[in-house]
């Protein structure tokens, strides 16, 4: 009885936590909900920007009802001074009784020593209640702790044959509208979107969310532009006012392109070049340095590819759409077959749905 108690709770944790995706960085987006005598009293998620974090947020909620409850929170509470104090110390002056924790955080300022400060307080610890689960909302931040980089979702759209774009690089059309709401929503779920200059200059994208009343979701958006070549006019500078645009280039690109950026609001920053322009790797670190923890990269053929071939990538989201382009179409991996994602000896298949018209396959690390 009391297993299943905890699954329905964390359950419920773990779905207050996916309000944070997105806007919490560089905190991890966490969930909790504090229970007395089998009623919820209090609830808590991380808060744009990350902080409050989500455990103060419950127990400001719970104010008095917390003394004798049950937190349970999707990452153990943390027990460092950052800009806020610890959690563990807030928890132990509210008089929880007991922790459910889904997962140990493998930041080192925290790595076991928030549950054992609250051990050490005489409160009962539950590690490992859906795990799995916290493990694939919180990958970001254990990508960012672990490996210095951000968690990478590569998504693609590509034709019945193959194809991502028109003779040309010409842009086209793939996907019904059902599954661009959907590319929308994981927009929102990113910290920041990136694409190569090529598709920056051939589509002029805003990259921004455009669902219903979720422009303020919209994830930084990144573009990988070696020489500097994205036009100030273009639709990222022009909106890099209300959405941050952060533009990456070797170090030896024209200073006068990069004030010119700079002036329109986008942020320049220089990075080690390497095969095809830029060093992948030290962009990904230069932007785990700045908060970023889930990157999702809508960038073209190219940049697909180069992912791929450096294994970078964490997670693929697949839509194929229904109708062929034809032989002079824009191959979807620039160099490399489409197995080379749907065959990867590094990724496996872990869901297919339809969507419309449209078939969604996602693919995560093996």
């Amino acid at each position: 009885m009391t297993a299943a108690r905890d699954f329905r709770f964390m359950q419920l944790a773990l779905t207050l936590g996916r309000r944070g995706l997105g806007n919490s960085w560089p905190n991890p987006a966490v969930g909790a909900v504090i229970v007395k005598d089998g009623a919820i009293v209090g609830r808590g998620w991380t808060q744009p920007g990350g902080r409050p974090h989500a455990e103060t947020e419950a127990l400001r909620r719970a104010g008095a009802h917390a003394r004798g409850a049950t937190l349970y929170a999707t990452l153990e509470p943390c027990s460092h001074h950052g800009r806020t104090p610890p959690c563990t110390d807030a928890i132990v002056a509210a008089g929880i009784s007991r922790v459910v924790s889904a997962l140990g955080d493998p930041n080192p300022k925290v790595a076991g020593e928030g549950y054992a400060r609250l051990r050490a307080a005489g409160i009962a610890i539950v590690d490992g209640v859906c795990a799995h689960e916290a493990r694939r909302d919180h990958a970001g931040h254990i990508r960012r702790i672990l490996d210095g980089r951000p968690h990478v979702l590569l998504k693609l759209a590509m034709s019945a044959d193959g194809k991502a774009g028109l003779a040309g690089g010409r842009p086209a059309l793939i996907t019904g509208e059902k599954a661009r709401a959907q590319v929308h929503l994981m927009r929102a779920m990113s910290d920041a979107i990136l694409i190569g200059i090529g598709t920056a200059l051939a589509d002029d994208p805003a990259l921004t969310c455009r669902l219903p009343g979720m422009l303020k979701a919209s994830p930084v958006r990144v573009v990988l532009d070696p020489a500097l070549r994205l036009p100030p006019k273009s639709q990222l500078v022009a909106g890099a006012d209300d959405v941050p645009v952060w533009v990456f280039c070797t170090p030896d690109a024209a200073s006068e392109r990069e004030r010119q950026l700079v002036e329109r609001g986008a942020r320049v920053i220089r990075t080690e070049g390497g095969e095809g322009g830029l060093d992948l790797r030290a962009v990904l670190h230069a932007l785990a340095d700045r908060g970023i923890t889930r990157l999702m990269v809508e960038g073209g053929p190219k940049v697909a590819a180069s992912l791929l071939r450096a294994d970078l990538v964490d997670e693929a989201v697949l839509l194929h759409g229904p109708a062929t382009i034809g032989p002079d179409g824009v191959d979807a991996l620039d160099g490399l077959p489409p197995g080379a994602l749907t065959a990867s000896a590094n990724l496996s298949l872990s869901g297919t749905e339809m969507i419309g018209d449209d078939r969604l396959e996602r693919y995560e690390r093996r």
